[in-house]
């Protein structure tokens, strides 16, 4: 085994990958985003659905409204994603140490449990929402200003936005919605356990006319010899239909989070619960589900390519292995 793995040092391989992924998410997947964030957090009644956004949008503020509130994406899920997958992998390599592994079938050669791929990916969804939280609640603010003119705007930019939050609330007012945020992120069990399970079954169609993917094994000592074969279109599909799942399972926390971000920051600090029953109360149970349409149409494209590139520099800078 690595020696890595055996010190139990922290790894920063995952990190400078995650870099790439969250670079890649704001590109091709901001625009979806503001739809989803208005249609969420707009008075009932603005607008009715995703294309009518859409077209008032563009209509009324110009095209490149779609990516207003871009700028702290672009440079906060680079760092989000970096903390996300660099603490999964970590949290991977954690689970192999302390016995979550089981043997690839056919082989003596040990890999890490869906459970335990799941638990990472729950501990990592944690960890990223102390950076996610006031990252995302600068974009949130931002991309629900209609108004066409700067001059307008209450917030001129995310570092007025921040300055506002932080002399009403103090520092601690840019993490309103963290608890939130936990129960949002809470749902990365079910991302990166269904992405190995995905991965898996793809591994089962080498040798048949569907085969996307030909690995044999890949080792948990990254010494043992291997046959396996690169996998980057199984790692694209396997990442856009896993994350269909994790958006069924997790838009209404999304949608309890992004209602308490988007309150002014004159008000006070909303609660998880009153927030729910604000939401249960204007809408009933489907009020948890507004904005699904768009985030399901972002989500294959988002997190395919996303996890595309992660796997791909997580090979190319030769990273510990823990899965099939």
């Amino acid at each position: 085994m690595s020696s890595g793995q055996e010190a139990g040092n922290v790894r920063l391989v995952g990190a400078v990958a995650g870099v790439g992924s969250g670079l890649t998410k704001v590109a091709v997947g901001h625009g979806f985003d503001t739809i989803k964030t208005r249609l969420q957090c707009s008075p009932a009644g603005t607008y009715n659905g995703a294309v009518d956004c859409l077209l008032k949008t563009v209509r009324n503020e110009s095209i490149f409204a779609l990516y207003k509130g871009a700028t702290p994406p672009a440079v906060g899920w680079a760092a989000i994603d970096s903390l996300l997958l660099g603490s999964l992998h970590n949290y991977r390599l954690f689970l192999v140490r302390h016995g979550f592994t089981e043997l690839t079938p056919s082989t003596d050669v040990k890999r890490l449990t869906l459970l335990g791929h799941g638990i990472a990916g729950l501990f990592a969804g944690w960890t990223s929402a102390l950076l996610a939280t006031p990252m995302e609640q600068l974009k949130v603010k931002l991309q629900l200003q209609l108004q066409r003119s700067t001059a307008e705007r209450v917030y001129k930019g995310p570092i007025d936005c921040g300055r506002q939050i932080v002399r009403a609330h103090g520092v601690l007012g840019l993490w309103t919605g963290f608890t939130g945020s936990l129960a949002f992120r809470s749902n990365f069990f079910w991302m990166f356990g269904g992405f190995e399970a995905l991965m898996r079954g793809f591994s089962k169609l080498d040798g048949t006319p569907y085969a996307v993917s030909l690995p044999l094994y890949v080792a948990v000592d990254a010494a043992a010899h291997s046959e396996e074969v690169s996998t980057p279109t199984a790692n694209f599909l396997s990442g856009g239909l896993a994350s269909f799942g994790y958006w069924i399972m997790a838009i209404p926390a999304d949608n309890i989070k992004n209602r308490m971000m988007s309150t002014s920051h004159e008000l006070p600090k909303p609660s998880f619960s009153a927030t729910a029953r604000q939401i249960l109360a204007e809408g009933g149970f489907r009020g948890y589900y507004r904005g699904l349409g768009p985030t399901l149409l972002r989500a294959f494209p988002v997190n395919a390519s996303a996890l595309w590139v992660y796997e791909g520099l997580m090979r190319v800078l030769g990273a510990e292995k823990t899965r099939h």
